[in-house]
């Protein structure tokens, strides 16, 4: 399959507002529908996406996927009910099945018990968010990654177009968020288990950018194809790579922040609240001025600009979701259900990106984990191996290879006691998630250069 049978570029704005008008005639519908005493939240989970996956530097399977869910609440005293309903994109025809949706609903409350922990917002606060910046029609970004690849052995994958969340309520609030990003996830392959994966993703397809990972992605492969250097189990100096550190940071998004993880000692992180710190030079926060998800949450509560969660080395917050506020006495801060972050960001440090190899001069280069979890939760002692392109260094330049490893180590002591430099400029990472719908959540780290790094074997 070739890049020219893709589907033509998406209509970004005009899609957009067909399904705007579509989800407020659906609530209006639902406004007309309620009875005494009832209320209800509405909140649409939609997008636009083309979708590419690429094999061996060729288009393998491509095409548009447009859907809308919609999330509708009934709530009538402390009982409440939920059903989730897809939308078809007619107004008239949805408007009928939200009400039919809400009419069983309705049958179901008198059967259930209050819920004790059931928390609305206080007052509207509306809100309207679009940015749309330049994306490639998708046969043209096509064209050029694989051009880029200049016959390299390339398997990726591409998702592009626009993202919407929304959400009504029965007291006339009203939310609307609509951004288009687009994210490509590739490797290049050398043999056997030997590749180096790259991203690339963003609100704006820049071909400039395109070019300097595929170089940087290929030099690596010529390294890779060296052969592997071995190294005993031990401590070494190591240099974890933005993405490298993203792995570090998905796993604390478990439970990490969690407002209710930390109430009930389930928290990675718990022990910061007894003292333990890291070092002064981490902090890192929510930050939903500096990702693409929206400014409210799937209740209706407005999210603030940035909650900090780490500063200066010291746990400064968590995110306290409407549920955990009620059951602990808190104040809600717009989390989502599970407390995990969805725009997390990470301060950068005094070290230039192109100074890390020499920085490092004898040590691990390592430019992505995988499999992580905890070794020892309470402790934030995470293990996992490395993957893809990992080199040994000697005299600050790049030697060989090495063979896959395994970490295991504490955070205290990574981003803590062993702590030498962060990376100057934190590289914005959108997630390449798209199980069920594409993902509205980012990361925006540093590298991290660390003076001793614990590998079992």
């Amino acid at each position: 399959m070739s890049a020219g049978t893709l589907a033509t570029a998406i209509d970004v704005a005009s899609d957009a507002q067909r399904v705007e008008a579509h989800f407020r005639a659906v609530a209006a519908a639902l406004d007309q529908a309620l009875g005494a005493g009832e209320r209800y939240t509405a909140a649409l989970d939609a997008e636009t996406s083309d979708f590419v996956r690429l094999n061996r530097g060729r288009v393998r399977q491509a095409g548009r996927v447009s859907q809308r869910y919609l999330r509708l609440r009934l709530i009538k005293g402390a009982r409440h009910a939920e059903h989730r309903l897809t939308l078809a994109g007619d107004e008239g025809r949805d408007a009928a099945a939200a009400v039919d949706a809400l009419a069983g609903l309705r049958t179901a409350l008198p059967e259930l018990a209050d819920d004790p922990h059931l928390m609305l917002p206080e007052g509207v606060a509306d809100s309207r968010h679009v940015a749309f910046g330049d994306l490639a029609a998708p046969a043209a970004a096509i064209e050029q990654v694989i051009a880029a690849a200049h016959g390299d052995d390339l398997v990726g994958f591409y998702a592009a177009g626009p993202v919407y969340r929304a959400f009504a309520n029965s007291e006339g609030q009203r939310n609307w968020h609509a951004v288009a990003t687009f994210s490509l996830d590739w490797s290049l392959y050398h043999a056997a288990d030997k590749a180096v994966k790259s991203t690339l993703a963003g609100t704006a397809w820049s071909h400039t950018a395109l070019a300097s990972r595929m170089q940087a992605a290929r030099q690596k492969l010529a390294l890779i194809a060296r052969p592997p250097h071995a190294i005993a189990p031990g401590c070494y100096r190591a240099y974890l790579s933005p993405s490298a550190m993203e792995e570090i940071a998905s796993l604390l998004r478990w439970n990490g922040f969690s407002a209710r993880a930390v109430a009930t000692k389930q928290s990675a992180l718990g022990r910061m609240e007894s003292g333990m710190r890291l070092d002064e030079r981490v902090s890192i926060r929510e930050d939903f001025l500096a990702g693409v998800a929206p400014g409210f949450q799937s209740d209706g509560f407005a999210r603030p600009a940035r909650v900090p969660l780490i500063e200066r080395g010291a746990l400064a917050g968590s995110l306290v979701s409407p549920r955990t506020a009620r059951e602990f006495g808190l104040s809600a801060n717009g989390a989502n259900t599970w407390e995990s972050p969805e725009a997390l960001s990470m301060d950068g440090g005094s070290l230039d990106d192109d100074d890390a190899v020499t920085a490092l001069d004898t040590g691990l280069l390592i430019g992505n984990l995988w499999y992580l979890n905890y070794s020892d939760r309470p402790a934030a002692r995470m293990t996992g191996m490395t993957r893809f392109a990992t080199f040994w260094v000697e005299g600050g330049r790049i030697v060989a290879p090495i063979d896959v490893m395994r970490f295991d180590d504490t955070l205290y002591r990574m981003l803590g006691d062993n702590l030498e430099a962060l990376s100057r400029e934190p590289e914005l990472m959108l997630s390449t998630d798209s199980y069920g719908s594409r993902h509205l959540t980012s990361v925006r780290l540093p590298g991290a250069l660390v003076r001793d790094m614990t590998f079992t074997l």
